[in-house]
């Protein structure tokens, strides 16, 4: 073909395809985003909240690389929650619920926005390949379009199928059609696909809840935010509340009743759904010791009643989800708005993906989101930015960003999900990051601004938030070693105690049973910095010695990392490999001895064999 229409194609609007369009907008990409509808971007279909254990990370990341889930969840946000303040730095994460028509809003409003982007209202029916490579899209109402490369984020709508009951309604999402015909298209150009499902729970009418009976759940002062930048234009509204309630013997016992109506132990549902956010019929049937389960009641935001029911997903027929709830304690009264439901839909297992998203055998093809098994919009955000990215570097031919699982997150979900059976939806967590001391929220910009500059994608008023920031906690560290706190002052304010005539702040922070937030409310302190900085400086030296075996075990790991498996490897003519081994190394065709070692079914003693195999290719060479 001759001239494209596009540098890029984008198919999808949710938080995968906005991600996805920022990103190439940044890299000055000629965009077309196809979606079925421009005011329907990055919808919340399921809870308003944004960020949770391993979630906010991720958040905190995409902001850091520019991109736009962390300040629409600040602009939008209603609820502002720091989770594992008990715990230590490496676990403590942010969760914001937000407005979900104001943050909808605001980023097809900023989309719309943008430069080099053009918004397609049409469905993408099929691809364009030639010779392998990509070429475009067929898109249902319009002429086929071209591109240079294509993302496809589909969300839940590839031949979406919502159960409610004995009930089957063909939709992406609630009152919204399914995709029809891309799945095809990805089977005629040689992909495996299979289904997985999710669910939603039931939105109940806030005005029929008695919330005397449940625990409030306020939100946090100051308000934790997400986003590194942009942050002082922002009017923080921290008043909504959330509620902590039960369910009661009573709810079990209706929903047992009823199992025969569930679709999901029917029979009717054939995807696996995620383990990790279990619908109500999995909780009371998995774990029938358990006399009640916690059931968060959480607003859908500030101009509307309804409210989100998070922990009571369900397939179950409307008149049981009615007669289940009404034995929540508080609920006694409550009235359903909309039916909770669970969804089918087709994916993409990914490892047919090179850990930049783009297909192993269709080059300039990028997928991102739950096409790749995954759930959440944190991990679909990721992935989005990373192909928005990807695929501007493979028009520019350049080669891919992909962060190691030292770096980031994202690194660690991007190898995770090449590398692994995707048997059920892939969740964050940050138990999944063996390096997570080194990965925390609070220093997501030190660890990935160096690939926001190497790729230019930040404005200069992004590099001036960067540069001071790492100017403020390079003198923070300098100020919290050099100020020293005398004796009598130690044991007048903190009750502490040393033979020294003084301790210096950082050694004061170094001890393990002081809060180093007590200097931070020390009067004339002389810490004229905002309370983030100080505290990601205090972390840097009370941890400074795990973190600097962390980075001896990472530079460790990396010999694993930088040993390449060349393309064309036999693994069948190696002796000594087990026949397991055998058949995952090629099914997931590993690029280094590191990924092939974290290969499910691939053990030590089989990388010991490929080890000795790679070094003979290697010497004769």
């Amino acid at each position: 073909m001759g001239n494209r229409d596009f540098d890029i194609l984008v198919v999808g609007g949710g938080h995968a395809g906005t991600e996805a369009v920022r990103m190439a907008s940044r890299m000055k990409m000629k965009t077309g985003l196809v979606t079925m509808d421009k005011d329907k971007l990055a919808l919340m279909s399921c809870n308003p909240a944004i960020g949770g254990v391993g979630k906010g990370h991720l958040v905190r990341e995409v902001d850091a690389l520019g991109g736009i889930i962390g300040q629409a969840a600040d602009f939008s946000g209603i609820q502002f929650r720091r989770l594992n303040l008990s715990k230590g730095p490496a676990v403590r994460s942010t969760r914001v619920q937000c407005d979900r028509r104001s943050h909808c809003r605001y980023v097809s409003d900023f989309i719309a926005s943008l430069p080099y982007v053009e918004v397609i209202e049409d469905e993408a029916v099929g691809l364009l390949i030639e010779n392998r490579k990509v070429c475009g899209l067929k898109l249902k109402n319009k002429n086929n379009i071209t591109a240079k490369a294509v993302i496809l984020c589909t969300g839940t709508f590839l031949g979406g199928l919502i159960h409610i009951g004995s009930k089957k309604i063909q939709a992406g999402r609630r009152d919204e059609p399914a995709a029809i015909g891309m799945t095809e298209s990805l089977e005629k150009a040689g992909f495996e696909t299979a289904r997985l499902k999710t669910g939603t729970p039931p939105r109940i009418d806030g005005n029929s809840i008695d919330y005397s009976k449940t625990e409030e759940q306020p939100g946090h002062e100051p308000a934790p935010v997400f986003s590194h930048f942009k942050n002082e234009y922002l009017k923080i509204d921290n008043s909504a509340l959330c509620y902590l309630t039960y369910t009661t013997p009573e709810t079990a016992s209706i929903i047992h009743s009823n199992l025969d109506r569930a679709p999901l132990f029917s029979g009717q549902i054939e995807g696996t759904g995620p383990r990790y956010c279990p619908s109500i019929e999995d909780k009371v049937t998995r774990f029938s010791d358990k006399p009640r389960h916690q059931i968060f009641i959480e607003p859908e935001g500030t101009g509307t009643d309804e409210i989100y029911l998070n922990g009571f997903a369900t397939s179950l027929p409307e008149d049981v989800q009615l007669l289940a709830a009404q034995t929540i304690i508080g609920m006694e009264e409550c009235r359903i708005t909309q039916p909770g439901y669970a969804i089918e839909y087709d994916f993409v297992p990914p490892n047919q993906l090179q850990q930049s998203l783009e297909a192993k055998h269709v080059q300039g093809l990028f997928m991102a989101g739950q096409i790749n098994g995954t759930s959440g919009y944190e991990e679909a955000a990721a992935q989005g930015l990373i192909s928005g990215l990807n695929a501007s570097l493979y028009i520019l031919k350049e080669k891919p960003c992909v962060p190691g699982r030292h770096e980031a997150y994202i690194g660690v979900m991007l190898d995770d999900i090449v590398m692994r059976n995707i048997s059920e939806p892939y969740r964050m967590f940050t138990s999944r990051a063996e390096y997570r001391l080194a990965l925390r929220e609070d220093n997501a910009l030190d660890r990935l601004s160096g690939y926001g500059k190497q790729y230019g994608i930040y404005s200069e008023d992004e590099l001036t938030v960067i540069n001071k920031y790492e100017s403020e906690i390079a003198d923070m560290l300098k100020y919290l070693e050099a100020t020293r706190i005398k004796s009598s002052l130690l044991k007048q304010q903190f009750d502490l105690q040393t033979k020294r005539g003084s301790l210096s702040m950082a050694d004061m922070i170094c001890r393990p049973d002081f809060n180093p937030n007590l200097l931070y409310e020390l009067p004339d302190n002389g810490l004229a910095v905002n309370l983030d900085v100080f505290e990601k400086a205090a972390i840097l030296i009370k941890y400074r010695g795990y973190l600097a075996k962390q980075d001896r075990e990472i530079d460790r790991n990396r010999k694993n990392e930088s040993i390449s498996i060349p393309d064309s490897i036999d693994y069948s003519s190696f002796s000594g490999l087990k026949t397991e081994a055998i058949e995952k190394l090629i099914r997931f065709h590993p690029t280094t001895l590191g990924q092939a070692s974290r290969i499910e079914g691939v053990t030590p003693s089989d990388i010991a064999v490929l080890t000795i195999h790679l070094k003979r290719i290697s010497d004769t060479k």
